[in-house]
């Protein structure tokens, strides 16, 4: 990327930055609902059935994977606003880069879900939960979170450009329910009937949830591989899809 659409890209950034502090509820909003997730399935729907140990130091981890996958709606209604208040109009009249708009729009979410982990992991550590994996595992646990959480919200942009207008944005958001809740993010796939738990073992947020259990936990990387690819995959067909879907959009 030139330093051309480096400086649009940042600048774009930090107009979207700028909403936080016009919209503070909107922000507290979506960095305590997952905290009250959190709570809620440790002490109200606890117990973790076929779970070895502690059950909030299997669904901590579980629920860092949920939050970034889900919250994603906040990302795509303000695209779909852009395109129906004519402000991606007024950008492309200005000498800037070609989708610095959608790069400015992933940065900040990205800064966003970053504060949200480590917000529920602050919980998480005051519930007892704690990362014992040493600070290299912590770091390669957090990492796989930024970069599940950076594939699908390339699914949600691409689905935001397709969806075109706010109000479709809550029918097409129901899609990534699935993801989250068909996972093992708060219980074994052993647990569930048999072609559940198949479905459960093959979802690629179920290999992200695992492999960051197993980096806190200092307990090995036998699905750090899955881990990454998976992601990856869905980059590599979602990212150029939304670039593709935008530029046919400012023509």
């Amino acid at each position: 990327m030139s330093t051309h659409a480096l400086t649009d890209s940042w600048t774009m950034t930090r107009r979207e930055l700028a909403h936080w502090t016009r919209q503070p509820v909107q922000v507290v909003v979506n960095l305590l609902f997952p905290v009250m997730l959190l709570l809620m399935f440790g002490y109200l729907i606890g117990g973790g059935r076929g779970v070895q140990g502690s059950y909030i130091d299997y669904v901590v981890p579980g629920m860092l994977a949920l939050t970034m996958a889900f919250g994603l709606e906040g990302t795509m209604i303000a695209v779909t606003q852009d395109l129906n208040k004519g402000v991606i109009d007024r950008f492309r009249s200005m000498p800037m880069a070609n989708g610095a708009v959608l790069v400015g729009r992933s940065a900040a979410d990205m800064l966003q879900s970053a504060l949200a982990l480590f917000v529920l992991m602050g919980v998480g550590y005051a519930l007892g939960w704690r990362a014992d994996g040493g600070p290299g595992a912590f770091l390669g646990a957090v990492g796989l979170l930024l970069l599940f959480r950076f594939a699908m919200l390339w699914i949600g942009i691409h689905l935001a450009l397709v969806a075109g207008k706010p109000e479709m944005v809550q029918a097409v958001q129901i899609l990534v329910w699935p993801i989250g809740f068909l996972s093992n993010a708060l219980a074994l796939p052993g647990s569930m009937p048999g072609w559940l738990g198949t479905v459960v073992e093959w979802n690629p947020m179920s290999h992200t949830a695992t492999a960051v259990r197993d980096l806190f936990g200092g307990t090995g990387t036998e699905h750090l591989a899955a881990a990454i690819v998976w992601p990856l995959v869905l980059l590599a067909v979602f990212f150029p899809l939304a670039v593709r879907r935008f530029a046919r959009l400012s023509r």
